[in-house]
C-alpha cells in the first residue's frame, strides 16, 4: 500500500487529490490549517473506501518547525512515507508598487518559503529511507513573468519548480523521484471561477490529470494536457506583449 502525504488537503485540489488517491488504494496523511475540514474529508473517505487508512494533523506551512514535526510524526505513524505532495499555497497578490507589499510578502512566504520547509522535511525523510517521491504543485503561470495580481504568485511558482528540479538533480540515479506539476486553470476554492469552461477544467477532471501524472512518476507535466501543453509552450516562447494578452 502506498502512503501519500498531502499538504493543503482541507479543500480544493488537495482534497480532491485525497479522494482520487484513496480510490486508487493510497493510505493518506492529510494536513492543513482547517482540521474541521480534514475531519469531514476523513469521514467521507472512510465511508467510501473503508480499507484506506487516513491520518490527519493540523499544519500551518508558515510555522516551519511544525512542518518538520508533522512530517516526522506522519512518518512515524505509517513507518515510512512513499509520496509527499507539496500542495499548500496562497493565491493572494497585488500589482507591484501599489502599496500592497503585505499581500505579496504573504504570498511569497507561504508559496516559496513554506514550500521550501515542506521540501526540506520530505527530502530529509526520503534520504533516510533511500526512497520516496516528491510532488511539487507549481502552476502554468510559472512559464513566464505575469502582470497585475499574478506577478508575485507566478514568481513563487517558478521558484518552487526550480527548487524541485534542483532536488531532482541532487538525487538522480537514486530511488528518490521528483515530479513537478504545472496545473492550468482548474476550478477550486482558490480559482477565480467556479464554472468549468473550455479553458477551465472541472476540479474532478483537472485533478484526474494530476493524479495520473503522479502515478506515472512523470518528471514534469502541464495538466490537463489540453489546452495547457500548447498554451504553456506559447507562454514560454511568445514575445512578452503577446504572452501578456494570452493570459489576459
Amino acid at each position: 500500500m502506498t502512503t501519500t502525504l498531502i499538504t493543503g488537503a482541507s479543500s480544493g485540489l488537495g482534497a480532491e487529490m485525497a479522494r482520487q488517491l484513496a480510490a486508487r488504494g493510497h493510505d493518506l496523511a492529510l494536513c492543513a490549517r482547517r482540521t474541521d475540514r480534514l475531519e469531514e474529508l476523513k469521514a467521507e473517505i472512510a465511508a467510501t473506501h473503508p480499507a484506506v487508512r487516513v491520518e490527519i494533523r493540523a499544519l500551518d506551512v508558515n510555522d516551519h518547525d511544525q512542518v518538520f514535526e508533522v512530517f516526522r510524526a506522519f512518518r512515524d505513524d505509517f513507518g515510512s512515507l512513499d509520496k509527499v505532495i507539496v500542495n499548500a499555497g496562497l493565491g493572494k497578490g497585488q500589482p507591484l508598487g501599489t502599496g500592497r507589499f503585505d499581500a505579496n510578502r504573504e504570498t511569497a512566504l507561504t508559496n516559496f518559503i513554506g514550500a521550501l520547509a515542506q521540501t526540506e522535511a520530505a527530502a530529509e525523510i526520503f534520504r533516510a529511507q533511500n526512497s520516496g517521491h516528491l510532488v511539487m504543485i507549481s502552476s502554468v503561470s510559472a512559464m513566464r513573468g505575469l502582470p497585475k495580481n499574478t506577478t508575485t504568485y507566478a514568481a513563487t511558482k517558478a521558484g518552487v519548480a526550480h527548487l524541485a528540479e534542483g532536488f531532482r538533480a541532487d538525487v538522480m540515479r537514486t530511488p528518490i523521484k521528483v515530479t513537478v506539476l504545472y496545473p492550468g486553470y482548474i476550478v477550486s476554492e482558490m480559482s477565480a471561477t467556479s464554472e468549468a469552461t473550455p479553458l477551465v477544467a472541472s476540479t474532478e477532471k483537472g485533478v484526474r490529470a494530476m493524479v495520473e501524472a503522479i502515478e506515472k512518476e512523470k518528471a514534469s507535466a502541464l495538466v490537463p494536457a489540453w489546452p495547457w501543453v500548447p498554451v504553456g509552450f506559447a507562454l514560454k516562447h511568445l514575445p512578452l506583449p503577446l504572452a501578456r494578452r494570452l493570459m489576459g
